[in-house]
C-alpha cells in the first residue's frame, strides 16, 4: 500500500536531520524579511546563477568566516561568539 502524503512528508523531514554536504543535517528557517532584502537576495542569486537558498548559505558562511578570522580561540570573544562557558576548577570543585 502506498504511503499517504502525511507519511511521505514525515519521512522527508526525518531525512533532513542527516542531509547536507557534510551529513551534519539541515535546519529549516521560516522568516519574514524586508522587501529590500528579499529583492536584493533575488538579484544576488540571479547574478550568481544560484538559488536563493544557496546565496543565503554563501553569504552566511562568508560572514561567519570573516568573524572567525578575527577571533583567537582562547579568548572571551571566541567564547561569546560560540555561546560557550568554560568550567573553572577551584579547590577541586568544578564551577561553570
Amino acid at each position: 500500500m502506498a504511503n499517504t502524503a502525511a507519511q511521505r512528508q514525515a519521512a522527508y523531514r526525518a531525512r533532513r536531520s542527516g542531509a547536507g554536504r557534510d551529513g551534519n543535517g539541515e535546519r529549516q528557517l521560516n522568516m519574514w524579511v524586508d522587501t529590500e532584502a528579499a529583492l536584493g537576495l533575488a538579484r544576488l542569486a540571479l547574478r550568481a546563477g544560484v538559488t536563493q537558498r544557496e546565496m543565503v548559505e554563501r553569504l552566511v558562511a562568508q560572514a561567519d568566516k570573516e568573524v572567525l578570522a578575527g577571533l583567537d580561540p582562547d579568548t572571551p570573544g571566541w567564547e561569546a561568539y560560540f555561546g560557550v562557558r568554560r568550567a573553572v576548577v577551584v579547590d577541586e570543585v568544578c564551577r561553570v
